[in-house]
């Protein structure tokens, strides 16, 4: 499977007569501006993951998009930059295909909307509606503005919402942006011309209109039946519904521009075809723009199956004009059998808009340095598919830090760096052999768990919930990372090597697979796991076929017996605090805002760097003045004698309770062999035989505190201490429990707190008593530090039952 881009020479795809055939857009973002991350995972990211996934399946999915160039807002945006609308257009065309380019967006063809193809087949469709007698010519009264001598298209007015309850003050002609309501320019309140802010008043102008009601049948006919046979998404089906219920409308399709397709018709050759009649045929001129036989995608209802994804607020161009437009024609098209559609992503504590310019955009991200693979799995972790989501950088650094790093880069590293050890203490870079699989127990059970979990995920992902199926590929790396915990594969390749080969074996199937399920999600990723691994890109699949799907029940046949892996490397690095409000602070505001910031920063660095060169010049830079290297300012973890008193000093970790006994000689205690992740279990005295019986000790994941210095009790060492919650009156006591799926031996955090944790706690400086204080459960049952909650990479620590107690 090849990786393809905005920018890549497409190579032409036709549909295959006895497969799949999957023809994927993603609506057409427009030109007047770089899209922001909202955009990005509305539709071209989203669509990404469908089409990449489509091609590991084995299916023939084609994907097209392009930039929509038509219209008001580039008219608009071209008086404001004072050039041409095509200047605007060849301007941000270069840059949406640079910035899908670094998002690795795998179109097959990435086109324009100003193309000769879209004025040939926007025409012909035309001809068609207009020979069916679907068409009818209104007199419309539009806003005039005397001062700029012109009519106003809707995006070239401003003013109130006339919604009750709205009552937005930046409405569009076309649209509220904020309630979403479709609007007519001369329905706005206290309207304003965008160009000269005067207020227009209304003149008469003949159009041409698509007349909806008359097509209302065959319209409605083709929502019932697609709409179950495609699965919409709810959100879909509602606003389609909405529109239904108000009542169709004949819609008029003509503008009084000159920046557009032309109406053939010569008592219109001066208007233009409005942009939501003529950006949806974007699709059909780009496809024809990758083959002259795009008809074999476009009207081959019986072979080809369309998939589109979109923002809510484009619902009705794909479920009610578009199809309307096409039914009209008479023609046999390729009506869209699935839509997905996502909500709005929000920014901190407002709204994603390229109008204000606030939010991160395209080219923002890529100017961060995280990795494309980071941005993209944030993205979709966080894809609004059923209510609208919030992006935080405190967020995408839990994400990163929590779950690519702890969760699925650990995994990988630890099973291919053991590998990759000398003969000795691992396998020297060679699978091992891995006989007698079947017949391991832990082994076996993780196979039919794998097996149900890939089960499950291609399920997902056919019914489009990309979410869904990110979540369940990340579960069976939770599961991998169990698996290695509870093998305990350091001791076996002393004690039991064939039983080692096996855990060492399976687990690097699973590296493999999870580069295939991941690969539609994060395919920088995936590259560089097959790298490791020595694999070529072509060998990812998921191919019902080649038996990929059942071969997932045993994941010890993955890699053949004898394979030699590349050189293991971390995948994720850790995000700072420090970077994270950086962040915030660079990406705060507009961009407006940002412009004048940078401009003062730069003005005051160049004042500072004048006094500097004074400074030098007069001699008088002595070395007291330097600054230190920061080696020389990093305090060491032992180190700490008068450093702050924080969170982040101690060292609680996931364990697991391997096996626990009543203390030989004190009635009160349990003696417990707790795996924190280290080669060897820890030996833990604790109090509990009075609250927990035994029987509930056995198995059980806890906290522990690993950096108390150790005390003997009743004559046994204890290494480390078990975190369990009191009532006020200390007459019940929970243990506090990490989410099942968390990683043994991962370290618990806390958000905004990051740093090495002491060695080992100074007693004298009273560090645990002065934090312990401020442990405690809430009414949810959460366990926390002050505010923040006790956090792992499957979620967060509770108690059973005990509420507002105290943890110690």
């Amino acid at each position: 499977m090849g990786d393809r881009s905005a920018a890549a020479a497409p190579a032409t795809k036709l549909p295959v007569p006895g497969k799949r055939n999957i023809l994927i857009t993603s609506a057409l973002p427009y030109v007047n501006n770089v899209p922001h991350l909202g955009n990005i995972i509305g539709s071209v990211l989203s669509a990404d993951v469908f089409a990449r996934y489509c091609r590991i399946r084995g299916y023939n999915a084609l994907y097209i998009c392009g930039t929509d160039e038509y219209g008001t807002a580039t008219e608009t945006k071209a008086l404001e930059d004072g050039c041409s609308p095509k200047e605007i257009c060849d301007k941000y065309h270069a840059i949406h295909s640079e910035v899908y380019k670094w998002f690795n967006i795998s179109f097959d063809e990435f086109g324009r909307t100003s193309s000769p193809q879209q004025t040939e087949v926007c025409q012909a469709i035309f001809k068609r509606l207009l020979d069916n007698n679907w068409l009818s010519e209104n007199t419309m009264q539009q806003l005039y503005c005397d001062t700029c001598k012109r009519f106003l298209a809707d995006r070239l007015v401003e003013g109130n919402c006339p919604t009750p309850g709205c009552l937005y003050d930046s409405a569009r002609g076309d649209q509220c942006e904020k309630c979403g309501k479709l609007l007519n320019p001369t329905e706005l309140l206290e309207p304003k011309c965008k160009v000269c802010r005067n207020t227009p008043h209304i003149r008469d102008t003949n159009h041409l209109f698509l007349e909806l009601p008359l097509l209302k049948d065959k319209l409605e006919e083709y929502i019932n039946n697609m709409s179950v046979a495609g699965g919409w998404s709810q959100n879909a089906i509602q606003t389609t519904n909405a529109w239904l219920r108000e009542g169709l409308k004949a819609r008029c399709i003509t503008r009084d521009l000159k920046w557009g397709v032309p109406v053939p018709l010569e008592k219109f050759k001066d208007k233009v075809f409005y942009v939501w009649f003529d950006a949806p045929i974007g699709y059909v001129s780009i496809t024809a723009c990758h083959t002259p036989e795009w008809e074999k995608w476009w009207k081959n209802p019986e072979n080809v199956e369309l998939y589109q994804f979109m923002g809510k607020d484009n619902v009705p161009f794909h479920t009610v004009m578009f199809p309307s437009t096409l039914l009209g024609t008479g023609e046999s098209w390729t009506l869209m059998k699935t839509i997905s559609v996502t909500e709005y992503l929000n920014y901190e504590a407002g709204k994603f808009s390229k109008s204000k310019g606030v939010g991160v955009f395209g080219n923002d991200a890529k100017d961060t340095n995280i990795p494309v693979e980071v941005w993209r799995y944030y993205l979709l972790t966080n894809r609004p598919e059923v209510s609208d989501t919030l992006f935080t950088w405190v967020d995408l650094q839990a994400k990163l830090n929590g779950e690519l790093l702890s969760n699925v880069g650990n995994f990988i590293n630890r099973v291919l760096s053991f590998i990759a050890k000398d003969p000795g203490s691992g396998y020297g870079s060679v699978i091992p052999d891995a006989q007698g699989a079947d017949s391991h127990p832990l082994t076996k059970a993780l196979g039919d768990k794998v097996g149900n979990y890939v089960e499950q995920y291609t399920e997902a992902m056919e019914k489009v919930k990309l979410k869904q199926g990110l979540k369940i590929a990340m579960t069976i790396s939770g599961e991998g990372n169990g698996y290695l915990q509870e093998s305990q594969f350091w001791k076996l390749y002393k004690e039991d090597r064939p039983s080692c080969s096996i855990v060492m074996k399976t687990s690097a199937g699973l590296v493999y697979l999870l580069a295939c399920l991941l690969e539609p999600f994060m395919p920088s990723f995936s590259l560089e796991v097959l790298k490791q691994l020595n694999l070529p890109l072509e060998t990812i699949s998921l191919s019902d076929e080649k038996g990929d799907i059942e071969r997932a029940k045993r994941p010890w046949d993955f890699l053949p017996v004898g394979h030699k892996i590349g050189t293991p490397a971390p995948l994720f690095k850790e995000l700072k605090d420090e970077e994270v409000e950086f962040y915030r602070q660079k990406f705060a505001g507009s961009q407006a805002d940002r412009i004048v910031r940078a401009e003062a920063e730069a003005e005051a660095k160049k004042l500072a760097d004048k006094l500097k060169e004074t400074k030098v010049s007069d001699g008088k830079t002595a070395n007291k003045d330097r600054p230190k290297k920061c080696a020389e300012a990093k305090p060491k973890a032992s180190a700490r004698a008068n450093e702050e008193i924080s969170i982040s000093r101690l060292d609680i970790r996931v364990g697991l309770i391997t096996k626990a006994q009543k203390h030989p000689d004190a009635d009160a205690l349990y003696v417990e062999e707790i795996d924190v992740g280290e080669p060897q279990p820890r030996t833990v005295v604790s109090g509990l035989v009075k609250y927990i019986p035994l029987e509930e000790m056995q198995n059980r994941k806890v906290c522990v505190l690993c950096n108390l210095k150790p005390a003997t009790m009743r004559g046994i060492k204890s290494q480390a201490m078990v975190l369990a919650a009191s009532n006020n009156d200390h007459t019940k006591v929970e243990l506090v429990e990490p989410p099942e799926g968390a990683v043994v031996g991962e370290r618990v955090t806390f958000p905004g707190f990051e740093g090495l944790p002491d060695d080992v706690l100074n007693p004298k400086k009273k560090v645990w008593e002065t934090l312990q204080v401020d442990l405690h459960t809430d009414k949810e049952l959460v366990a926390h530090y002050k505010d923040l909650p006790f956090t792992t990479s499957a979620g967060v620590c509770k108690v059973s039952s005990i509420s507002e107690g105290s943890i110690r």
